[in-house]
């Protein structure tokens, strides 16, 4: 956005949309008060009877420029509660409010936090929240990392303004707002001198204020937090609570301060802010506002003084100056030249501007300060010594200091609920047994009668003939073998070997001698063989019935040694409930805390002190999670209560 109406005009007006409306040609008493790393000011009057009335609407914008020297002072919006109608003059007065203040019109809901990050990304975060993206980030000359959390925050200026306040240098924030989107810059201004206000050239009066009552040299911050708890710089400073300035002590005496901000939540923070505030009050504060002629409106004048820049003050041979110009005041534009200005010794601090005045009036409304709270953990169980009882807790981060950490335990008998468990199946074998003889006991004997069976033919089973041959047989003897050919007689001729024809016996079909016969008839080894043919056998079975009679008797077993396998297949026990407790207890245990060993022994303990054994990062108690070990040195069971008073801070969650 640019001066689009022509270089000589003085005031131009926006819509709240940016879109050009019209030029107040008739606006007088124009003033404008700019001040450092606050939001600047402006005032423009109307005749009642302009018609041009109709164009400044609430919120709309803007854009101051001087007619005499087409310097820009920046652009502005119609604030509704500070417009002002004057019946004697027939007028209307509008006040407004840099752009700046449109950093008002979002919120920062519920908790932000932002820890060791760049001071550049932490802008940007805080702008990045803008709904309608007005205001861009430019250059950030300071890269720093501090702890940075916002609570429920009315408006995003005063969060960016505060970014800043750590700094123990000067700092301003400059602006672009001639394009759009506009730009907000951070710079390290310089501390050369490029102005001066002499007496007796351009200074028309002069107004000095020293005050040495305000020295602070030896300051004790402290933050967030109540009694205890209260945030303090220790841990951060080698253990010393305050920050003082020998020079400044040697010079003024020691002026203690105790500087308390309970915005502070983190130590680092709280100390680079106490470290500003002590660099500013260490030496006697001297302001003072001077009327001086700008003569850098003149042609060829150089040496224009310029917001936020440090000038040279000279009012006479002995008193000279050098500030800072903190705050420009030029009552009237059409008199550019009769200007105003506030000049500080001191490096401008968030701290003394109006919106950290109105920042701190709300503090105990916006911010939770915490509470203590005790915790308390309760433990009971049995244990030994491969099975230490075990306490787990955890410490949340919303923890900011743990006050005590205390255990009190007792040791009782180990304890059990039954006797008997389910089982599954299994094959045992059991030791080895022994022989011996084994004698029942006597029976009496007696007649037993079987059922009868009628009687019948049964067949056997066929059974296949065959040729057997019988074993050899020894010894001297004699066999007749006879062979019949038939009853009809034929003729001995006819007859071969020996054989018997008609009672007469012939060998080979002659008569044989007694000799012939006797060899015949002897022999010597010899065989049989013998062949069956396919048969079988039929018997007849009469019907019948058997008596059998037994006598009165004893059994006698002889066992030889053995031992038996048994298959137990899966089955359960019926458990007996109760309560069982063992006879004894333990008589010592080894307390471990975090893995840190505890000298404490004894199986009874009364508000143990474990803090030295918690594991620990800088000094201070980790957050997360912690485990006790109780280990006895038998069967036994431990009853314990592990009691912590913290100071909490919440800052996440819901209320439910």
């Amino acid at each position: 956005m640019g001066l689009f109406f022509g270089g000589d005009n003085l005031i131009k007006v926006f819509s709240k949309g940016l879109e050009p409306i019209g030029i107040l040609e008739n606006a007088y008493s124009v003033s404008v008060d700019k001040y450092v790393n606050e939001v600047w000011e402006a005032s423009f009057t109307l005749p009642a009877s302009d018609f041009k009335n109709t164009l400044c609407q609430h919120f709309n914008f803007i854009e101051i420029t001087s007619k005499q020297t087409g310097r820009y002072h920046g652009l502005y919006r119609i604030m509704p509660t500070k417009t002002k109608k004057n019946e004697t003059t027939n007028s209307i007065t509008y006040m407004c409010e840099h752009v700046l203040s449109t950093l008002l019109d979002d919120v920062i809901e519920g908790y932000m936090q932002l820890t060791n990050q760049t001071t550049e990304t932490v802008l940007q975060a805080i702008l990045d929240i803008q709904e309608i993206k007005h205001w861009k980030l430019g250059t950030v000359s300071f890269t720093r990392y501090f702890h940075y959390k916002f609570e429920n925050e009315n408006g995003l200026l005063v969060p960016i303004l505060s970014v800043p306040k750590p700094f123990n240098e000067p700092y301003e924030f400059t602006f672009d707002t001639k394009n759009y989107p506009w730009t907000i810059n951070l710079v390290r201004p310089s501390n050369e001198v490029q102005s001066e206000i002499r007496w007796g050239k351009d200074m028309i009066n002069f107004e000095d204020v020293s005050d040495p009552s305000k020295i602070v040299n030896f300051i004790i911050p402290k933050g967030a937090g109540e009694g205890v708890n209260q945030l303090t710089i220790e841990s951060v400073n080698n253990g010393i609570r305050y920050l003082k300035d020998d020079e400044s002590i040697s010079k003024w005496g020691k002026r203690p301060y105790v500087w308390i901000d309970r915005r502070f939540e983190d130590a680092e923070s709280l100390k680079a802010s106490g470290q500003s505030l002590i660099n500013q009050w260490k030496d006697p504060k001297f302001s003072f506002e001077c009327e001086a002629a700008d003569l850098s409106v003149l042609p060829g004048y150089e040496g224009r003084r310029k917001l936020g820049t440090v000038t040279k003050v000279i009012v006479g041979d002995e008193k000279q100056y050098e500030g800072r110009i903190l705050v420009e005041h030029i009552p009237d534009l059409s008199k550019e030249y009769d200007a105003k200005y506030e000049i500080n010794n001191g490096i401008d601090d968030i701290a003394t501007t109006q919106a950290d005045l109105e920042r701190k009036q709300r503090v105990n409304e916006a911010y939770s300060q915490g509470a203590t709270n005790i915790l308390n953990y309760d433990y009971q169980d049995n244990c030994d010594q491969n099975n230490p009882a075990t306490i787990k807790f955890f410490i949340d981060n919303d923890v900011v200091n743990i006050n005590t950490c205390e255990l009190t335990f007792d040791t009782e008998e180990f304890r059990a609920y039954s006797q008997a468990t389910e089982g599954g199946g299994a094959t045992v074998q059991s030791t080895g047994s022994g022989g011996g003889v084994v004698k029942s006991t006597s029976s009496g004997g007696g007649t037993t009668q079987t059922s009868s069976s009628g009687g019948g033919t049964s067949t056997s089973t066929s059974s296949g003939g065959g040729t057997s041959q019988t074993s050899s047989s020894g010894g001297n003897h004699r066999h007749v073998m006879f062979q019949t050919t038939g009853t009809v007689a034929r003729d001995p001729s006819e007859a071969t070997a020996a054989t018997v024809y008609n009672g007469t016996i012939y060998l080979d079909g002659n008569t044989p001698t007694m000799s012939q016969i006797e060899t015949l008839y002897a022999s010597g080894d010899h065989s049989h063989t013998i062949s069956v043919p396919n048969h079988s056998h039929d018997f007849s079975i009469p019907n019948h019935s058997h008596s059998v009679t037994i006598p009165n008797h004893t059994h006698e077993i002889d066992v030889p040694n053995h031992s038996h396998n048994i298959t137990l297949p899966n089955h359960t026990h019926n458990i007996k409930h109760g309560i069982f407790k063992l006879a004894q207890v333990p008589t010592q245990v080894t307390i471990r805390v975090d893995g840190n060993l505890v000298s404490h022994t004894a199986i009874i303990g009364n508000r143990v002190n474990i803090e030295p054994y918690l594991q620990k990062e800088n000094g201070k108690i980790v957050r997360g999670r912690h485990q006790i070990t109780i280990t006895p040195n038998g069967l036994g069971r431990i009853n314990a209560n592990l009691i912590l008073r913290v100071f909490i801070q919440s800052h996440i969650g819901g209320n439910f």
